[in-house]
C-alpha cells in the first residue's frame, strides 16, 4: 500500500468519525483511541453479540489513522453529559453508563461519581442511544484511571453528601424509621392474613 492509499484511508476514516460525532443527538460519543480498541481486554465478549466481529474488527482498524485522538475527560471537564440533579452534588459532571452490558435492553443513563448514583437522561435525543453502547463499566473505569475528577476539589466531609432529615433542628434517629417500616410491613401481614383467612 502506498503513502497516499494510507493517507487516504486516513482522512476517510477521520472524516467519517467527524462527521458522525457532528450529527445532533451523537454528542455523548467521542474518538477512541486506536490502542483501546486493539486490547483483546475491551474487546471481551463482543464476538458474542456482534456478527461478523473479526470482519468488522478489521475493516475498522484498517481506516484508523494513528493521530491522537480526544480524550472523555474533555468532555467531562465540559459537562458536556450534564451535571447531577441532586443538590447535595452540587453540579457535579455525569458520565454516560448503561444498566447491561447486552444491547437494546436498556437506553444509556447518567452517572454521578460523588454520589454514585444513576439518573435518566433529560434531552429526547439521548434516550434512544442504547446503554450497551458504554456498558455497566465504562464511568468506574474512567474514575479509576482520572480519579481526581471523581470528587469536588474542596474534598468535602462524607456526611455533608447525604441529606440527613431533622424535625426543628434535631436529626431524626434511624431506629425511628426502622420503625415506621415495621409497623407498615405489620399492617401488609395482617391485611394478607385476613385475605388468606377469607379465600379459605
Amino acid at each position: 500500500m502506498s503513502n497516499s492509499d494510507s493517507d487516504s484511508d486516513s482522512e476517510f476514516s477521520k472524516s467519517w468519525v467527524e462527521w458522525f460525532l457532528s450529527i445532533k443527538g451523537n454528542e455523548f460519543f467521542c474518538e477512541v483511541d486506536e490502542e483501546y480498541m486493539l486490547d483483546f481486554f475491551n474487546l471481551t465478549g463482543l464476538n458474542a453479540e456482534i456478527p461478523c466481529f473479526q470482519e468488522a474488527l478489521e475493516l475498522i482498524t484498517d481506516n484508523l489513522g494513528t493521530a491522537q485522538f480526544p480524550f472523555i475527560q474533555e468532555k467531562h471537564r465540559r459537562k458536556e453529559f450534564g451535571v447531577c440533579p441532586r443538590v447535595l452534588c452540587a453540579n457535579n459532571p455525569l458520565l454516560p453508563v448503561g444498566i447491561y452490558d447486552a444491547p437494546k435492553q436498556h437506553p444509556v443513563v447518567l452517572y454521578c461519581g460523588l454520589c454514585e448514583d444513576i439518573y435518566n437522561v433529560r434531552q429526547n435525543k439521548y434516550k434512544v442511544i442504547d446503554g450497551a453502547y458504554f456498558g455497566t463499566t465504562f464511568p468506574h473505569m474512567f474514575y479509576d484511571t482520572f480519579p481526581a475528577l471523581k470528587t469536588r476539589n474542596t474534598n468535602p466531609d462524607p456526611h455533608e453528601l447525604r441529606y440527613e432529615p431533622k424535625i426543628f433542628g434535631f436529626k431524626v434517629h434511624s431506629i425511628a424509621k426502622l420503625h415506621r417500616w415495621q409497623d407498615d410491613n405489620v399492617k401488609k401481614e395482617k391485611l394478607l392474613i385476613d385475605r388468606l383467612s377469607k379465600n379459605s
